[in-house]
């Protein structure tokens, strides 16, 4: 009988086994072993990005356009594409991992967040934009040293009643509520502990629950996790509830992007047999794989996290918490929930303290969720008197325009490109990314994060480049490679004429690293989206670029955001450059906010209610904008005088 299992081993770089079915391609494998491939198009074969080298074994392989005839004699196959057939042995370069150093035991790659947003006023490390202590400290969970009055022929109140009362001596709470579990061991734990106890109370549904009640004094103990769920990035920090203080921060790649890199291709994927319980799970291990760090790191028992927030877009909350958001995308586009009651965190599957609670920001709407929410919150765009536009570049490009009367909210279809995602040599920002690119009379330098070899390029890099060709009249203001232009660096390839940034040689990447005419096209047209959704935004308000007093970017672009080449190639306008701030991510600092404030939840849940949200796809003149803006800077210079400038 022909055998039906055989054994796959990825080399990540090292060895991981897996068995396989006969017929199985080897991304899926590559999931279930943990190996983490880039994979822009949830399996098509057309993104290109999940190469890989067949060392030995037999497969199938279907034939691709984004394979060249060089790689396919080295043995370079789509791992999408490609099935198994015996036993097969596979290298995965550094350019298809998703994971691009070294990973740990959860085949995770955690990162300190220190040094990321360097250049950025960066309220996820508290540099906020707005007051300190600008909330009452209320933290989601609050823990209580009670030393109850034991009952008398003269006090019988029962147990209960007793632990209410006494509750009520230390705090203001009219209504509180606890479960059938504590209930039935209050009467011993009482007596036992000489009737001196810690009450956990959660924040929860406008009640306080008394989650739990332990024997003695542990009220020295309470933590809390904020969380950014980021379609690319899972960020986390570890906060003591009682001081404010944030002992770590860590971050890594959302396994989700195994299963495509954008959240329509998760949405479509949730729809098929077990997807949403695979994209559900890859979440959950980056968020446990977080906080099994961070309490390791800093020596804290899983027992006393209390509670944890959670801010990301609509579709990464409903695929956090096992919701069905298949409707997102289907007219007329209706999520499920944007407020999501206070529960269990784990009912989602988090590990933390069994009765500890989790708080998901609300959102605004199908297209714009609690991670803007939650930057509002952290940026004070809501409170101030003076207009301001709060841009995240992402792949949907949200924006949100207002103060504090009235609130106009969109997403721009921007695309993942200054993700690092759907460009042929992107990466996410960490090590080894390049982030800044000096061109100079022919010369081109690099800067690297973490001062690594190179391996890719992330948003804030390609956005150098592009900056940087335009100034050395590299390509023209429509995105191609001068005509004229004679440099050793240009070379042919698959897809057209291709800019070596970097050399195979001088890089730790398996190919040169290079920028396409394709690849400047993607990034063309993710900021053209971006920059044509904030001008509509702006002419639906009956206003102009230069009524906007203030300008913050957020977005994960790695250490710093050069504001002046954003500009540069129109994807911020052409004003004072004082008026802009990058911010970092504001999502985690609105997150941290709101687990350390009941006051910032009630506050966020406003902003969500009072945010308009405007549906860009049914403005007839968004699609104007837009083409509009498919040049560099623009197709109408008089709206960038300064680069015109510099062109000139």
């Amino acid at each position: 009988m022909e055998k039906q299992t055989y054994t796959v081993t990825f080399y990540h770089p090292e060895p991981v086994r897996i068995e396989a079915n006969k017929g199985k391609d080897l991304l899926s494998a590559a999931i279930e072993a943990g190996v983490f491939i880039h994979s822009s198009c949830g399996g098509d074969g057309v993104c290109g990005r999940c190469k890989v080298i067949v060392r030995s074994g037999d497969i199938r392989t279907e034939p691709s356009g984004r394979i060249s005839l060089e790689e396919r004699q080295r043995g370079v196959v789509l791992a999408c594409q490609t099935t198994v057939h015996s036993d097969v042995e596979v290298e995965v370069p550094a350019g298809s991992r998703l994971d691009l150093d070294h990973v740990s035991d959860e085949q995770l790659k955690l990162l300190r967040l220190k040094g990321m947003y360097s250049q950025a006023v960066d309220v996820a490390k508290g540099k906020s934009v707005i007051e300190e202590d600008l909330f009452t400290h209320s933290p989601l969970a609050t823990k209580l040293y009670l030393e109850l009055d034991p009952p008398s022929l003269t006090d019988t109140v029962s147990d209960l009643e007793r632990l209410y009362r006494e509750i009520r001596k230390n705090r203001d709470i009219p209504i509180m509520q606890t479960g059938l579990t504590n209930i039935k061991r209050l009467g011993r734990l009482f007596r036992e502990s000489g009737w001196k106890v810690t009450v956990l109370l959660g924040k929860r549904n406008g009640t306080v629950e008394i989650v739990s009640v332990d024997p003695g004094d542990t009220s020295d103990r309470n933590y809390g996790i904020a969380l950014d769920v980021g379609t690319t990035t899972v960020s986390g920090q570890l906060v003591n509830l009682n001081t404010k203080e944030i002992l770590g921060t860590k971050a890594t790649h959302n396994k989700q992007a195994s299963f495509g890199s954008d959240v329509i291709t998760r949405i479509i994927y949730a729809s098929e047999r077990d997807g949403l319980e695979k994209l559900h799970h890859a979440v959950i291990d980056n968020i446990n794989a977080i906080i099994k760090a961070l309490i390791q790191e800093n020596k804290i028992n899983l027992n006393d996290i209390n509670g944890l927030t959670c801010a990301g877009n609509t579709t990464m909350a409903h695929l956090l918490l096992r919701v069905d958001p298949r409707f997102i995308r289907r007219e007329p586009y209706v999520s499920t929930a944007n407020f999501v009651p206070v529960v269990r965190a784990a009912e989602a599957g988090i590990k933390i303290n069994p009765r500890g609670l989790l708080s998901c920001v609300p959102g605004v709407s199908t297209y714009v969720g609690g991670d803007i929410t939650a930057g509002v919150l952290a940026s004070g765009l809501h409170r101030s008197k003076k207009l301001i536009m709060l841009i995240d570049v992402g792949t949907n490009g949200e924006i949100v325009l207002g103060n504090n009367e009235w609130m106009v909210s969109c997403a721009a279809s921007a695309g993942p490109a200054f993700e690092g995602s759907g460009v042929t040599c992107g990466m996410r920002a960490t090590a080894g990314a390049i982030q800044r690119v000096h061109i100079s009379g022919g010369s081109v330098k690099v800067e690297t994060i973490a001062d690594e070899k190179p391996i890719g390029i992330c948003g804030s890099g390609y956005i150098d480049c592009l900056a940087e060709f335009l100034k050395a009249g590299i390509i023209g203001r429509n995105g191609k490679f001068a005509e004229d232009l004679d440099s050793y660096r240009i070379k042919e390839t698959d897809s057209g004429k291709a800019f070596v940034l970097v050399s195979k040689e001088d890089s730790d990447a398996d190919s040169d690293i290079i920028i396409t005419e394709a690849d400047i096209e993607n990034l063309k047209r993710s900021k053209g989206a971006i920059y044509a959704a904030s001008a509509i935004l702006l002419k639906k308000m009956n206003l102009d670029f230069k009524d906007i007093k203030q300008f913050y970017v957020a977005g994960g672009f790695g250490t710093y955001l050069d504001i002046e080449k954003a500009i540069t190639i129109g994807l911020l306008p052409d004003l004072d450059r004082k008026r802009f701030t990058f911010i970092g991510n504001s999502s985690l600092a609105g997150s941290r906010e709101i687990l350390l404030s009941y006051e910032a939840k009630k506050e966020a849940e406003e902003i969500a209610k009072k945010m308009t949200y405007i549906e860009l796809s049914v403005e007839s003149a968004y699609m104007d904008e837009y083409v509009s803006a498919l040049f560099f800077p623009h197709t109408e210079l008089q709206r960038f005088p300064s680069i015109t400038e510099v062109k000139k």
